[in-house]
């Protein structure tokens, strides 16, 4: 059983092993693969594995060998599921597996903008305390979380684990979400216009649909607080990005901290690259250590199912088909 993974190298760039998907066949690890080189590197295995490398269905036309593709993320956009349902090869994917780490990550991008430690930090490492006039100086806003209202967009694992952490910072919590769901902490359930004006954080959770691609636009913004701050961990195309850099620089809310942007890696001329109060990391909250261990064990593990055939995770309806 040749098993080969098309682009590796972000999910395991060396602090990792591959033996437990060694175990069951003959792995191939590439670290990245160019769309040219696809097919010469998958065309004699059965099963394949990737994270961003776009599986389309020209290029799964060209796999006669295929049975099998599994996903390193939760998100299925790199694969053809109709496609590859076509031929009643499964797709399968890794739910819940970094829902801690992105909650966490909400937290690092907020508090850098109400306290600035990263930045305060740096000016002192500059000299500007050794030579201050006074025993404490800031050079933005500090501002208290307890007391404030945090708006959630979506309310699934991640956007309940952003809630249970905001209620221990003391916060109000609003959700913005299609469905009400059942919640261990006192929540309550808004319209999106509510959202957007009672929040003083908003952090989007919500998965990108064509309902909700660009649902921060200039009408949302119009709506936010001036004092409110902005947080994504979700997807890019939830915000359309020109109207957010606009009210950034035009100081119209307080700030933004995003871990995803429209296109990754970013054009050099982003919008949102050098916006005011602006803080980008690089798709960075699903990557700790603890996650992407927990991402190649079930990887593994929908691997070892599909060999018994009791497969998990299907997310093209390939099972719901073979057992009927």
């Amino acid at each position: 059983m040749k098993i080969v993974i098309l682009d590796g190298y972000t999910t395991n760039p060396g602090d990792l092993s591959w033996d437990a998907l060694a175990a069951l066949g003959a792995l191939t690890v590439h670290e990245r693969t160019p769309r040219e080189s696809i097919i010469e590197r998958a065309k004699d295995a059965e099963l394949v594995i990737t994270n961003k490398t776009l599986l389309d269905r020209a290029i799964i036309e060209q796999l006669p060998k295929l049975r099998y593709v599994g996903l390193l993320s939760t998100g299925t956009n790199a694969a053809d599921g109709a496609a590859l349902a076509k031929r009643n090869i499964p797709l399968c994917n890794v739910p819940a597996y970094s829902t801690m780490s992105v909650a966490q990550q909400v937290f690092v991008l907020l508090l850098e903008l109400v306290n600035r430690a990263g930045h305060h930090s740096q000016t002192v490492h500059d000299g500007a305390w050794a030579s201050s006039k006074d025993f404490c100086y800031w050079n933005y806003p500090l501002v208290e979380l307890a007391g404030l209202t945090m708006g959630i967009a979506g309310f699934g694992a991640i956007g309940q684990a952003v809630a249970r952490i905001a209620h221990a910072f003391g916060m109000n919590i609003i959700v913005y979400n299609r469905s009400r769901k059942p919640s261990d902490i006192p929540v309550r359930f808004v319209d999106i216009q509510t959202l957007a004006a009672e929040s003083d954080v908003i952090s989007l959770h919500c998965p990108l649909t064509d309902e909700t691609k660009g649902i921060v636009n200039a009408a949302f913004i119009a709506r936010m607080k001036r004092t409110a701050y902005l947080i994504n961990t979700g997807r890019g195309p939830l915000i359309e990005e020109s109207a957010l850099a606009e009210a950034l620089n035009t100081e119209r809310i307080a700030g933004a901290g995003l871990d995803v942007l429209s296109t990754e890696p970013p054009a050099r001329d982003n919008p949102l690259i050098g916006a005011k109060n602006c803080i980008i990391t690089p798709h960075i909250a699903w990557a700790t250590k603890a996650a992407r261990s927990r991402l190649i064990g079930v990887v593994a593990a929908n691997v070892r199912g599909f060999l018994s055939g009791s497969p998990q995770n299907i997310v093209n309806g390939v099972a719901a088909r073979q057992d009927s």
